[in-house]
């Protein structure tokens, strides 16, 4: 089985991003693909991807993103290709978009919806606003790849959490969508903690608590050994697919706070394994019940590893996936 990646560049991409990659994928990148609507350069995004089509004959083609699943959908016939879908976060969830913006998104995808082609959401919620737009859809959760996080963290000494000196951390882009805002107001509130934002961002300048600590992009190794130096996960998000990085922060068993939006309330189970907050004041009120030891952290910390290795193992769901496919058809 040939596999191959068409993909583009983000600010964020590491300069040696080829290295996570098996040496038999073949990449290919797609010059002019951009996130935001760009008419020139969405114009010759589309004539690269219908020239590597033609090029590379794949059997399969899994479209990952609104923007991708868009250009795929309406280049790629399905007498080419058996086409799959998956929007990680359909781009009509944006919080930071104009009404107008989110109504076209939704029109798009409504229209895009008919098409031959299976839609695979990455949540149990995802799920439900695709059957909104088409009845070709199903859903596999997000995982995450267990023996990358257990080789990442081998050998570090084992991280207790410690209620005397908590430590607080997030993982992602400093932009509107992981809501660096509420994570200011709730680090001001706790002066003598510790908090961490790994990852960069261009709402970096929002982060003005000066006992947070700014990462910046790091190495994928160090993301992981980073936030295993953590106790407490915070993912104040505004809208979310389903979140590798709450995934990677319950299996390193921290403690996460999570917004109650689609994505994080499919996985978190309020006070079992996790806590969802609708309020500054909720993540605030927890954060303090933390620290005076009033949950019993330990039993959730394991149910919320226990809960990744049942739902969100990777070997699991690749397995999943190649069921899938070896079905040869992108929508029945």
């Amino acid at each position: 089985m040939d596999v191959i990646i068409a993909y583009s560049i983000r600010k964020q991409t590491p300069k040696d991003f080829e290295r996570y990659f098996n040496k038999d994928i073949k990449l290919i990148r797609v010059q002019n693909f951009t996130r935001s609507i760009n008419p020139i350069k969405d114009i010759k995004a589309i004539l690269e991807v219908k020239k590597l089509i033609k090029d590379e004959k794949p059997d399969i083609v899994h479209m990952h993103s609104s923007k991708a699943g868009a250009i795929g959908r309406l280049v790629i016939s399905p007498k080419q290709a058996n086409l799959f879908y998956t929007p990680h976060s359909y781009a009509f969830c944006k919080k930071d978009e104009s009404k107008l913006k989110v109504k076209f998104y939704k029109m798009v995808e409504s229209l895009l919806g008919k098409r031959k082609c299976m839609t695979i959401a990455c949540s149990k919620g995802e799920y439900e606003e695709a059957l909104q737009l088409t009845k070709n859809c199903m859903y596999i959760n997000n995982g995450i790849d267990i023996n990358e996080m257990n080789q990442a963290i081998f050998g570090e000494r084992e991280k207790r959490l410690d209620r005397e000196n908590l430590k607080i951390c997030t993982v992602g882009r400093i932009g509107p969508q992981k809501n660096p805002a509420l994570f200011n107001q709730i680090a001001e509130r706790f002066p003598t903690i510790q908090f961490t934002w790994i990852g960069d961002g261009e709402l970096r300048e929002v982060l003005k608590s000066p006992n947070i600590k700014v990462s910046g992009w790091l190495e994928r190794k160090k993301t992981i050994q980073e936030l295993y130096q953590n106790d407490v996960f915070i993912l104040p998000s505004l809208w979310e697919g389903l979140p590798i990085t709450l995934l990677e922060a319950m299996y390193l068993k921290k403690i996460c706070l999570v917004s109650d939006v689609m994505g994080n309330r499919d996985v978190v189970k309020q006070g079992e394994d996790g806590f969802i907050c609708q309020t500054e004041t909720e993540y605030c009120q927890i954060i303090e019940t933390i620290k005076n030891g009033k949950i019993d952290y330990f039993i959730m910390q394991n149910r919320a590893r226990e809960k990744i290795l049942a739902n969100h193992n990777m070997d699991k769901i690749a397995e999943e996936y190649l069921k899938i496919y070896s079905k040869g058809d992108g929508c029945y």
